[in-house]
């Protein structure tokens, strides 16, 4: 293991994670970032001369539609069901506490 995290860096990243840590898990959770960096390491060694870099695997374009609106103002027939309609706006009952 060629990265050796420290123990003021895992008690660094447990107040920026608001954990608190037993020792063991310390010691577990310093064994697993170093495997997390020495796998970083070993990716940085592949040759990615010639590779685009890319956000996505697949290529991907925006889905989404325009926002066009397509039923317009319906609000007189909405009225009809009112019990009681002023100004184009249903009248409720005042809430209480």
């Amino acid at each position: 293991m060629a990265n050796i995290i420290s123990d003021e860096t895992i008690e660094y990243v447990g107040i920026l994670a608001k954990l608190e840590l037993s020792g063991e898990e310390k010691e577990q959770a310093k064994k697993d970032m170093g495997r997390m960096l020495d796998y970083i390491d070993k990716l940085n060694e592949l040759d990615t001369t010639g590779v685009e870099p890319m956000s996505h695997v697949f290529q991907i374009q925006n889905v989404f539609r325009e926002d066009v609106v397509t039923n317009g103002d319906d609000s007189e027939n909405m009225l009809k069901n009112a019990p009681q309609e002023k100004d184009r706006m249903f009248v409720v009952p005042p809430t209480r506490d």
